[in-house]
C-alpha cells in the first residue's frame, strides 16, 4: 500500500480537477464564510471526494481539509487537502486556482500534489525524489536579488501578519508584487522558477503543506514567517516560500516591517 501513495494522490487530483473544471463558469453561486472568504458547492463536493477516498483506501490515516476534516488521534499519517485553493477567483470566473493535496508524516510533508485543471498542469514531489511538472523536472529561480523578479503576497482581513510594508520594501528593491488570490497557484510557480518568492500571512496548513515539499524538492526553502520549521498537520504561523537564495534577506525585511495584529 505504501508504494501507492503517489498514484492515489494523482488519481484524486485528476478526479477533483475534472469536477472543478466542469463547474467553472461565470455566475457561479457562492456563499460567504465568517472569515470573509467564499465557498461553493464544488468546494464541498471535492472535499467529500477526498474524504471518501481516504476512508476507503487508508482508513487509519487522518484527513485535514478546508471544508471538513476527519482527524485521527495520534495518527502518524495525515492527508492534508485544499479542495480548491483560490475559491475567490474560481467563483468569479478567474482561472487562477488549484487542487492541493499532501501526505504528511509526523507533521512533515513527504508527498505533494498541486493540480491546475484549466491548463492541465500537474505538479508533484516526493521526499528525496525532486519536483516535477507533468513528469518534467523543475527547479526554483536562481535570482540573487529582487530586481526584475515576481513576488507573490497574500493577506486577508483576518491575517495575523500584515504585509503591506513588506511588499512596499521589496517593490522598492525592484520586485513586481503579484496576487492570484491563491497561494497554491503562486507557490507552484515558485517551484517552477517563475516567481522568486511568496509570503503567506494566514494560518491554514492545507494552503501550504503541498508547497513545502514541492518547493524544497525544487531547490527552494519554506519556513514559517520567522524562519522556523513547523508542523503541517495543525495551524501554522504563516509561511515564507522562496528560491532559498533570497530567503534570509526576505526574513530580515519581514522582521523589520511586518505588522502583527
Amino acid at each position: 500500500m505504501k508504494n501507492n501513495y503517489k498514484s492515489f494522490a494523482i488519481d484524486l487530483a485528476y478526479k477533483a480537477g475534472a469536477l472543478i473544471k466542469t463547474n467553472f463558469y461565470l455566475g457561479s453561486k457562492r456563499t460567504w464564510k465568517k472569515d470573509n472568504t467564499p465557498v461553493t458547492e464544488t468546494d464541498f463536493a471535492v472535499n467529500k471526494l477526498v474524504l471518501d477516498a481516504v476512508r476507503k483506501t487508508y482508513p487509519d490515516f487522518g484527513v485535514l481539509a478546508e471544508e471538513e476534516s476527519a482527524m485521527k488521534d495520534n495518527a502518524e499519517y495525515v492527508w492534508v487537502c485544499d479542495p480548491i485553493d483560490g475559491t475567490v477567483p474560481f467563483s468569479h470566473g478567474i482561472p487562477t486556482f488549484v487542487f492541493q493535496l499532501a501526505l504528511v508524516k509526523d507533521g512533515k510533508p513527504i508527498l505533494g500534489v498541486v493540480y491546475d485543471p484549466i491548463l492541465d498542469r500537474l505538479f508533484t514531489a516526493e521526499k528525496g525524489k525532486g519536483s516535477f511538472l507533468n513528469d518534467n523536472r523543475i527547479r526554483v529561480s536562481q535570482a540573487k536579488t529582487f530586481d526584475k523578479t515576481l513576488f507573490f503576497g497574500i493577506m486577508g482581513k483576518h491575517s495575523k501578519y500584515y504585509m503591506r510594508d513588506v511588499l512596499h520594501v521589496i517593490t522598492e528593491k525592484g520586485a513586481n508584487p503579484i496576487n492570484f488570490r491563491s497561494i497554491g497557484y503562486g507557490g507552484m510557480l515558485v517551484a517552477a522558477g517563475e516567481i522568486a518568492g511568496a509570503a503567506y500571512s494566514l494560518k491554514s496548513a492545507h494552503d501550504v503543506a503541498p508547497l513545502k515539499i514541492l518547493i524544497e524538492e525544487a531547490g527552494g526553502k519554506v519556513t514559517d514567517m520567522f524562519g522556523n520549521e513547523q508542523r503541517y498537520d495543525r495551524e501554522i504561523k504563516g509561511a515564507l516560500l522562496t528560491n532559498g537564495i533570497l530567503h534570509d534577506e526576505l526574513l530580515q525585511i519581514i522582521k523589520e516591517n511586518v505588522i502583527l495584529r
